[in-house]
C-alpha cells in the first residue's frame, strides 16, 4: 500500500505533491534527473491505491521501451497485473482507435500500416503515373512534403504545388489499398473524433484520467490528440529545456498551449538526483542564454564534485585517442565498468574515428543514434568476403556477396542453390560445385560460369590469405580484384560523394587492420583471428550484450540516459552549434543549445569535453573555432585537460594493489 506517510518518506516535497495531486490539469515541469519516472510511476499507483479503475487511466509516451519500463515499474510498485491500464505511445493508441472504428472513415476493418519501403514505393508508382520526370522525384523530398502537408506543418504554395497531384493521388493509392502510414495513424484519429463525436465521447467516458509523458516532443497533431481526449483530470510532464526535436514536429510550445486551454496547477521539480554541482552549475550556465524558456534552476545534494575538463586536441584522429587512452585510464584507475562511460557527439559521422580507436586499444563499445562503422553497407561487403573465405560454409555472408558486385547471379540462381543444397543436403557452397560440375546440371552454361568466376575468386584469394603476412595488402588486392569502387560508381552514379566516403571508409578499415597485425602484442595476426575479434566488437547487441560495453550514440539518442563519466566529442562551431541548423533558424541557436544542455546533462560524475583545432571536411583539412557554448560554461567550473596516461610501471602497481587487495578479502 503507497500510503501518504510512505509516500512522504519516498519523494521530496515537490515530487510529492506531484503525485498526489490528481485532480484538475496539471504541469509538471520535470528538470533533468529529477525523477520524472519515478514520479509517474508513483502518480498512477496512488491513484490506482485510492480507488481509480485501472481502466481510466491512460498513460501516453513517445517509444515502446519508455511504455514498457513504465508499465512494468508500475506494476512493480503495485503487485497487480493491471491487464485494464492502458500505458501506450500515441501511434500505437491511434492504431488501437482506428482497429475499432476506421470502417466510419471508409476503410475496411483489417487496413494495413505502411513502412517506409511500403510508402516510397506507393510515391514512385504514383510519380509515374503521373509522368513525374526522373529529376522531380527526390524521394526523400517527397515524402517530407507529404508528410508536412498532412500533419499541417507545411501549407502548398507556388514552391510546391507541382506535387499536388501527387500528394492526391498517394492518399487515393493508401485508400484504395486500404492502408495507413505512420503520420495517419495520429491524423485519422483526429478526423475520426472530430467528425464522429459519439466514438469521441466514448473514449472520454472511458479515460478519465490521461498523463502524457515527455510533453515537450509533443507535435502540434498529438497535442489535438491529446485535448481532444481530455476531459478535466490531465497531467503533462516536460521540460522546455529538453526539447531537441523540432525537426520531427516537436513543439515545446505546447506547454504554453496547454495553460491557454486549461485551468493549470504547476509543479517544477528541479532537484537533480543524478550529477555533481558543477555539473549542474554548468548546464545552467549555458542554458540560461536562451530566451525562450520557463526559468528554473538545478540543484544537486550530491555535492560540488570534479571540475569540467576541457581538451583540445589537433585533430579528430587526436580526439579519438584521446577519448580512448581517457577511458583506459580511469577505468583502470578507478576500477570502472566500461558501462559506465558515454560517448556523445552531434553527427553520426564523428563516429568513425572514435570506433577506430576503441578497436585499437580493445575497448568494447555499443553503438546507437547512428550506423555503426562496422554495420555500413561497404564494411559489411568487405567482411563478408573475409569471413567466406576463412569459412566456405557460412551461408548467411555467401548470400550477401555472391552478387556483390554484381556478376549476373539473380534470385533465379540462389532459388537453384537452394534447391541443390535441399536435394544434396549439403552446404551452398558445396551445391555450387555440384551445380557447374554435375551432368545433368539444371544450370545454364552462363549461370554455371557465374558460379565458377565468384568460387575462382575465393578460392585464389583464400590461399593468399591464410598464408604468411600482410593481411591488410591481401585485403586491399582482393578489393581491387572484385572492382568493388566500380561497383559502387555503378551504385551511386549521381552521388561522387557517397563513393568517397565509402571509399574511405574502406580505407580506415584497412588501415585498422595494418595496425592491429602490426601490433607488437599481437603474436599470430591471422584472418580467423581477426574475423573473431571482429565477430566480438560488432555483435548485433541486444540489452544483455550492451552491459561492460562503453555507450556511443549521438546526442539525440542519449536523451533519457546517465553515466557516470561523459565525454562530449566535437564541441565546435559548425557541429555544436550545427551550421545546417544555424542556417535553416536564420542563426537561431536555441535548440543547438537545449541539445548541448542534454549532452551536459547525461553526466553523472566526470564531464570531459574536447574541441578539436583542425577537422577534415570533405577532401579539405579546415582550421575550426571551438562551440560559443563553451564560453557560457562559468569558467570556475572549468580546466583544461591533458589526456589520462598511465605508464607501464603505474600499470604494474595499479594490478599489484590489485592483487593485495583480492588477498585480503579473501
Amino acid at each position: 500500500m503507497l500510503n501518504l506517510e510512505t509516500l512522504k518518506n519516498e519523494l521530496n516535497p515537490q515530487q510529492y505533491k506531484a503525485v498526489t495531486t490528481t485532480e484538475g490539469a496539471i504541469l509538471i515541469i520535470a528538470g533533468a534527473g529529477s525523477g520524472k519516472t519515478r514520479v509517474i510511476t508513483f502518480r498512477i499507483a496512488h491513484m490506482l491505491d485510492k480507488g481509480i479503475p485501472q481502466s481510466q487511466i491512460l498513460a501516453l509516451t513517445f517509444t515502446n521501451k519508455a511504455a514498457k519500463e513504465m508499465a512494468d515499474r508500475i506494476k512493480s510498485l503495485t503487485q497487480k497485473k493491471l491487464q485494464n491500464l492502458t500505458v501506450s505511445t500515441f501511434h500505437a493508441f491511434g492504431v488501437k482507435v482506428l482497429r475499432a472504428d476506421i470502417d466510419k472513415l471508409g476503410y475496411r476493418d483489417n487496413f494495413s500500416i505502411y513502412d517506409e519501403t511500403d510508402r516510397v514505393s506507393l510515391i514512385k508508382e504514383c510519380g509515374r503515373e503521373l509522368k513525374f520526370s526522373p529529376e522531380a522525384m527526390d524521394i526523400y523530398m517527397i515524402g517530407n512534403l507529404i508528410s508536412n502537408i498532412k500533419t499541417g506543418r507545411k501549407n502548398w504554395d507556388s514552391s510546391n504545388d507541382m506535387y499536388r497531384p501527387l500528394y492526391e493521388s498517394y492518399q487515393e493509392g493508401l485508400k484504395l489499398f486500404n492502408a495507413v502510414d505512420f503520420d495517419d495513424l495520429i491524423v485519422l484519429p483526429i478526423k475520426l473524433f472530430k467528425e464522429h463525436p459519439e466514438v469521441l465521447a466514448k473514449y472520454r467516458e472511458r479515460y478519465k484520467y490521461i498523463m502524457v509523458d515527455e510533453f515537450q516532443d509533443t507535435s502540434h497533431q498529438q497535442y489535438e490528440f491529446m485535448h481532444l481526449l481530455a476531459d478535466k483530470n490531465v497531467a503533462v510532464v516536460g521540460d522546455d529545456d529538453q526539447s531537441i526535436y523540432s525537426w520531427r514536429g516537436a513543439d515545446y510550445q505546447n506547454i504554453i498551449n496547454f495553460e491557454h486551454d486549461f485551468d493549470v496547477t504547476e509543479i517544477r521539480l528541479e532537484q537533480n538526483y543524478r550529477s555533481t554541482g558543477t555539473i549542474l552549475e554548468a548546464a545552467n550556465g549555458v542554458i540560461s542564454h536562451n530566451t525562450n524558456r520557463k526559468d528554473k534552476k538545478l540543484w544537486s545534494g550530491n555535492g560540488a564534485g570534479k571540475p569540467i575538463e576541457i581538451f583540445m586536441p589537433e585533430d579528430e584522429s587526436d580526439e579519438a585517442d584521446f577519448i580512448a587512452e581517457s577511458i583506459l585510464g580511469i577505468s583502470c584507475e578507478e576500477k570502472r565498468k566500461y558501462d559506465e562511460f558515454g560517448v556523445l557527439m552531434r553527427s553520426n559521422s564523428q563516429g568513425r574515428f572514435i570506433e577506430e580507436a576503441f578497436l585499437q586499444n580493445n575497448i568494447p563499445y555499443t553503438m546507437s543514434g547512428g550506423t555503426s562503422f562496422f554495420e555500413r553497407k561497404e564494411i559489411k561487403d568487405v567482411i563478408s568476403y573475409l569471413r567466406v573465405i576463412a569459412n566456405h560454409d557460412d551461408e548467411i555472408n555467401l548470400i550477401r556477396i555472391i552478387n556483390c558486385p554484381r556478376r549476373g547471379i539473380g534470385r533465379a540462381a540462389i532459388q537453384l542453390l537452394n534447391d541443390e543444397a535441399n536435394l544434396q543436403g549439403c552446404s551452398m557452397w558445396n551445391a555450387m560445385i555440384s551445380l557447374v560440375n554435375r551432368q545433368d546440371s539444371p544450370a545454364s552454361e552462363t549461370v554455371k560460369e557465374d558460379f565458377s568466376e565468384f568460387m575462382k575468386i575465393i578460392e585464389e584469394h583464400r590461399q593468399k590469405i591464410l598464408t604468411g603476412r600482410g593481411l591488410s595488402q591481401k585485403v586491399r588486392q582482393l578489393i581491387e580484384d572484385i572492382n568493388y569502387k566500380d561497383y559502387l560508381l555503378t551504385e551511386y552514379s549521381k552521388n561522387e560523394k557517397a563513393v568517397r566516403f565509402k571509399m574511405k571508409n574502406i580505407e580506415s578499415l584497412l588501415n585498422s587492420i595494418e595496425v592491429w597485425e602490426n601490433d607488437p602484442d599481437n603474436d599470430n595476426p591471422n584472418i580467423f583471428n581477426y574475423l573473431n575479434r571482429i565477430t566480438l566488437m560488432s555483435r548485433d547487441n541486444d540489452d544483455e550484450n550492451d552491459k561492460g560495453k562503453v555507450n556511443l550514440m549521438t546526442i539525440h539518442a542519449s536523451k533519457g540516459l546517465e553515466f557516470p563519466v561523459v565525454f562530449i566529442a566535437g564541441a565546435e562551431e559548425g557541429l555544436i552549434p550545427h551550421a545546417r541548423s544555424v542556417e535553416e533558424n536564420n542563426g537561431d541557436v536555441e535548440e543547438e543549445r537545449r541539445l548541448f544542455y542534454v549532452a551536459i546533462t547525461r553526466a553523472r560524475d566526470k564531464l570531459f569535453i574536447s574541441s578539436c583545432r583542425k577537422r577534415r571536411h570533405m577532401q579539405m583539412v579546415s582550421e575550426t573555432e571551438p562551440s560559443r557554448f563553451l564560453d557560457e560554461i562559468p569558467a570556475n567550473l572549468v580546466e583544461y585537460h591533458e589526456p589520462k596516461t598511465i605508464t607501464i610501471e603505474e600499470t604494474g602497481k595499479m594490478f599489484g594493489d590489485f592483487l593485495e587487495q583480492l588477498k585480503s578479502q579473501m
